[in-house]
């Protein structure tokens, strides 16, 4: 499908407007940013570019879509001829998938000739917001598991099939193990796999019977769900029996059960005790039944004796919180000389204030605990240099400074399109699933934290900061 009309229509009068006002060859600049974490939590991670350099390579506008808009009768004509030969011509920078990032700093930014700019600010969001989200809620609900494999279960409760198969990608990024999703498995070559239903068990004359068959079917991958009747009373008996008649015979010890009701504390005890006492120490005990990161974090609390969590719908959906929020700002426009000129939206909303100018986007790292320190906000013509010290504030309280001296700063910002053209080589989905790794954990445990985290800075440069703030006095000097 065609997606190129997947846009506001906003986009488009605004376009047309940009066209008949001679705007069209004027460049602009524009940041992705969010504002808040979901789940207040202390940091978000990035997904979704893979998709979003997709669309714009595919960008085009054929007779049928130019027809749709010329019914409307709304567009200038020059501006539907425009259309016929569009494509992006601009430069976009974005931080790589899988990368730690925080309110209120460049995710990504865009600079094109304005319509092009645009026109492509839905999809960018819609990309982002999801993947981003999903992602997110993965990495918290993995985290929770403690080194426990968390499979994605979601596919049957995603908001669509877009939802399914690209919420299992962001939840592979996020650090799942794998997916119950078939064709996210084949189209992005991440592990697939499932156990059984409880239709399979009812099909059978008995329990036992359907679990013997599966293990004859299956014999090395084998996992029987347990509480289609009673788990303690016949499940798990049976699923012993199965075992120990159809697997150990064939040397087969690697086996699992599932648990998908009732009271998955007291039932994983018992069921693993039962295992044992057969014999069956290597048999792995699978959970789900609505499941995320603070009913699993008190699951193990609890000492449950669980391996392996499946989850599915409030991971799949971002129940608790399923709005990421990302926003599409102008930030900077340039003159007929080239010049960069920096913009500014204001708001009494302090929050919805957005830091103008084209910029770049810095992490700054401890030399001694390798440990991330603050992210730092610059003009595009600034660079840190970690030779020599160097001093951070937080924006909001300028008193609160800080001096570093044994650190090493790191763009996050890279690029991804110039000139039109594509000049970066997406990784495949097993290193971005292994870069988000490394990166969560150059964060401080305190960041980490499910509640009440830590506040990670984004700092500005002080040229950066002076910027806003002139901007903000001329700003409200032009309402006095």
């Amino acid at each position: 499908m065609n997606l190129s009309m997947l846009c506001d229509f906003y986009e488009f009068t605004m376009s047309n407007g940009y066209y008949k006002n001679g705007f069209h060859t004027k460049t602009a600049c524009f940041d992705v940013f969010f504002r808040s974490v979901p789940d207040k939590g202390g940091f978000a991670i990035s997904a979704g570019l893979e998709q979003v350099i997709e669309y714009i390579q595919s960008l085009r506008y054929d007779a049928e879509m130019i027809a749709y808009l010329r019914s409307k009768g709304l567009f200038d004509e020059g501006f539907l001829e425009y259309l016929k030969s569009f494509r992006f011509t601009g430069d976009m920078y974005a931080v790589p998938e899988g990368t730690p990032i925080f309110p209120n700093e460049p995710v990504m930014t865009v600079r094109a000739p304005v319509i092009e700019a645009q026109m492509i600010e839905t999809f960018v969001l819609l990309a982002l917001n999801h993947q981003s989200l999903i992602a997110t809620k993965a990495n918290r609900i993995v985290r929770a598991a403690q080194g426990r494999a968390v499979w994605e279960f979601g596919s049957r409760r995603a908001q669509g099939a877009e939802g399914a198969i690209l919420g299992a990608r962001a939840a592979y990024i996020g650090g799942c193990a794998g997916t119950s999703c078939t064709l996210s498995g084949e189209k992005y070559n991440i592990p697939a796999a499932g156990t059984m239903a409880h239709s399979w068990v009812q099909m059978f004359n008995s329990e036992y019977e359907a679990f013997k068959t599966y293990c004859e079917l299956y014999p090395k991958q084998t996992t029987l769900l347990v509480d289609a009747y009673s788990t303690l009373k016949s499940g798990v008996p049976n699923a012993i029996r199965a075992f120990q008649e159809v697997l150990l015979p064939r040397g087969i010890s690697d086996c699992a059960i599932r648990l998908d009701s009732g009271d998955i504390s007291y039932l994983s005890k018992e069921a693993r005790r039962m295992l044992d006492e057969a014999g069956l120490h290597s048999c792995k005990i699978v959970a789900s039944n609505s499941l995320d990161e603070f009913l699993i974090k008190d699951l193990l609390i609890q000492n449950a004796k669980v391996d392996i969590f499946g989850v599915g719908e409030r991971l799949i959906t971002a129940k608790s919180d399923p709005a990421f929020g990302c926003v599409y700002k102008l930030v900077a426009v340039e003159d007929g000389q080239r010049k960069i000129i920096p913009k500014i939206k204001v708001s009494e909303s302090l929050s919805k204030i957005t830091t103008p100018h084209y910029k770049k986007l810095y992490r700054l790292f401890d030399n001694q605990s390798g440990k991330a320190l603050a992210d730092e906000v610059c003009v595009y013509d600034e660079a840190i240099d970690h030779t020599k010290p160097h001093t951070i504030f937080d924006p909001a309280a300028t008193w609160k400074r800080k001096t570093l001296t044994d650190f090493t700063a790191k763009e996050l910002l890279v690029p991804v399109f110039q000139g039109g053209e594509l000049v970066y080589d997406p990784p495949g989905i097993q290193r971005i699933k292994a870069y988000c790794a490394e990166q969560v954990a150059l964060l401080s445990d305190e960041v980490k934290r499910f509640e009440n985290p830590q506040t990670y800075y984004v700092d500005l440069s002080q040229k950066l900061w002076d910027i806003r703030q002139r901007l903000l006095a001329e700003t409200a000097g032009s309402f006095l």
